[in-house]
């Protein structure tokens, strides 16, 4: 009688790690390691503990002059909280054993083709946003406010301001937090989540209001959907930055329900709430929701679903 034939090695399923033994590993691991909740809470006290050695420092050297509005003060507290969670992110790489740019920025992708076309889909959602308030009359270019050398000096600040502005909060809601919730939870119920919170701290600002939160709700979830269709957050980097900096700056308009100084002109929004977001600025406007529900199709269209993401540095 002939001896049955070998199985093929290569040919049998992967083996998957065996599940966790005891209660203690039941309720800190699972199959692929520590669950996500333990890895969101280690990274919260990281976050934590570099903010709080890294702000007394900060505080101390760096106290605003003209209150905590001054340009100074804000781009010292956007660079320093991008440093803080991106640094807590690049620690949980080293804990994790995985590159750091699986959390949405691949240093590969820095300032490439992704932000440049997301900076320039920013420029034309504000200048259609406000294109279309003031075609019901509910914006006014006014007068220059800036001449000279100072319109370059402004225009400088506020896009690198911006740019730090984008870095932190899209790091913030749809970097390591997203990766490691939709790890837990999935994808867009993370999202989701990620977004109502993106939201519910707009509520802080002065001159925020509720819709205005829920745009800033919807954007969250448009860009989420930027991080699925890419593979990273460099689109929504560059979208988010020319946005802010063409409310701040090119239209002179409140962002998020704060009036900068160092706008272009002496810019007026004037007419009915749902037309020019009142307060808020044009970010509550009802014309915001339209923009960004076809600048969504636009990016389901453009930027089509892959089988897998590109592999990050």
């Amino acid at each position: 009688m002939d001896a049955e034939p070998l199985t093929d090695p290569s040919s049998l399923p992967p083996l998957t790690p065996p599940p966790p033994v005891g209660l203690a590993s039941k309720i800190f691991l699972n199959e692929t390691g520590l669950r996500a909740g333990w890895r969101l809470l280690i990274y919260a006290a990281l976050v934590a503990a570099i903010a709080f050695g890294g702000g007394l420092i900060l505080r101390h050297f760096g106290r605003p002059v003209r209150g905590v509005f001054s340009p100074g003060y804000l781009f010292a507290g956007e660079v320093f909280s991008f440093v803080v969670v991106f640094g807590a992110a690049l620690i949980m790489s080293l804990i994790e054993h995985r590159p750091p740019g699986v959390y949405g920025l691949p240093a590969s992708s820095a300032f490439g083709k992704l932000f440049w076309q997301g900076f320039l889909i920013g420029l034309v959602e504000v200048s259609a946003l406000m294109g279309l308030i003031s075609a019901f009359g509910g914006y006014s270019f006014g007068t220059m406010a800036l001449h000279g050398s100072d319109i370059l000096r402004w225009a400088i600040v506020w896009a690198v301001f911006f740019v730090f502005v984008g870095l932190f909060e899209e790091f913030l809601f749809r970097g390591y937090t997203q990766f490691t919730l939709a790890d837990g939870i999935g994808f867009w119920p993370a999202a989701i989540l990620l977004s109502i919170l993106f939201g519910a701290i707009h509520l802080g600002n002065p001159g925020e209001g509720w819709v205005g939160a829920a745009a800033v709700v919807m954007i969250g979830l448009v860009f989420a959907l930027t991080l699925r269709r890419t593979g990273n957050l460099w689109l929504a980097v560059g979208w988010h930055a020319s946005f802010d900096f063409g409310e701040t700056f090119l239209f002179s308009v409140p962002n998020s329900g704060i009036v900068f100084e160092g706008h272009l002109s002496d810019a007026s929004l004037h007419g009915a709430k749902w037309l020019t977001g009142g307060s808020v600025g044009p970010e509550g406007s009802i014309f915001s929701f339209l923009t960004m529900a076809i600048l969504a199709l636009v990016v389901h269209r453009v930027y089509p679903a892959k089988s897998s993401n590109p592999t990050p540095n």
